[in-house]
């Protein structure tokens, strides 16, 4: 009778513990971080073969933002104080493209664990953002987290979740994290949002701070406006220098301009359309010749 006992129970425990291994949560994923690269899909990340990048010599018309944003990229792959940036302003103007030029550059000449780790993270993702963090926090290599076209709509609260992540919360951001943003709002929230609350609250003072309050979390504010025809034509020069393209300068120029005619406005997206159109015209590939100034 006792040994019977003895089974049934033992049958018990047994049952016991597969039931609370199936309400455990599972076991947080690990990762070697190996490569430079990454896309944050929760719960984990997928590994980036190849980056699409600018050579950052040819981001033209934007000299401030660049060098401002590889000084404070340099400290933070040094290990020293950084911050946080919001690159915004004008549509095509090159924001997405400095943040990879930038990183690529800063990993130049460094190997190991020296060389940092860019993390692209989807705007409808933010919400996880805290799981990603616990998820590198204790890695020894640096990361730099990037979302791209960053903003926020009317009910929306996911802006509350990145607030917390940057500055926020009892443990704050990791020392080995530092977040980049894009967007074409200064503040992150569109303009008539800011002015309803302004409208409607009882304190309209303290409903708009809430609300701008996320883009104070960015220490460095990077601002890209509309260029000029004299920048224009510098990027599209570059390009063309930059692949060898066999076009007369004033012919290239004449054409350049009247493709900003066509598209009604001028960006550095517009430039490099242009050039792909040319390219394809004169059946010539993108790629560097061997005497340009790129990599």
């Amino acid at each position: 009778m006792a040994e019977q006992a003895e089974l049934e129970l033992g049958q018990l425990l047994a049952r016991i513990a597969a039931a609370l291994e199936r309400l455990a949560p599972p076991p947080a994923p690990s990762f070697d971080f190996a490569g430079d690269a990454f896309v944050f899909e929760p719960p984990g990340l997928i590994a980036v073969a190849g980056v699409a990048v600018v050579p950052l010599e040819l981001l033209k018309g934007i000299d401030h933002a660049r060098l401002t944003l590889s000084e404070n990229t340099r400290r933070f792959a040094d290990g020293l104080p950084a911050n946080n940036a919001l690159l915004w302003g004008a549509r095509g103007m090159g924001k997405s493209s400095l943040v990879k030029a930038v990183h690529a550059e800063i990993n130049q000449g460094r190997s190991g664990l020296a060389r940092l780790a860019l993390i692209e993270i989807h705007r409808e993702d933010i919400a996880a953002l805290p799981l990603l963090l616990r998820l590198i926090k204790q890695s020894p290599r640096r990361f730099l987290l990037f979302c791209d076209d960053l903003s926020f709509d009317t009910d929306d609260t996911a802006y509350k979740s990145l607030k917390a992540a940057l500055e926020g919360g009892i443990e704050g951001r990791p020392a080995n994290v530092l977040f980049y943003a894009t967007s074409n709002r200064r503040h992150l929230m569109p303009r008539d949002m800011l002015d309803n609350e302004r409208s409607t609250a009882i304190n309209p003072s303290e409903a708009v701070e809430e609300k701008v309050s996320l883009s104070d979390r960015f220490g460095l504010w990077l601002g890209f406006h509309a260029t000029s025809q004299d920048d224009y034509l510098a990027m599209v020069e570059a390009y063309a220098r930059y692949f060898a393209l066999p076009i007369a300068a004033a012919a290239l120029r004449a054409r350049a301009i009247a493709w900003a005619a066509q598209r009604g406005g001028r960006s550095g997206r517009v430039a490099w359309q242009f050039i792909q159109d040319l390219a394809g015209e004169l059946g010539q590939t993108l790629e560097a010749s061997a005497g340009s100034t790129g990599h």
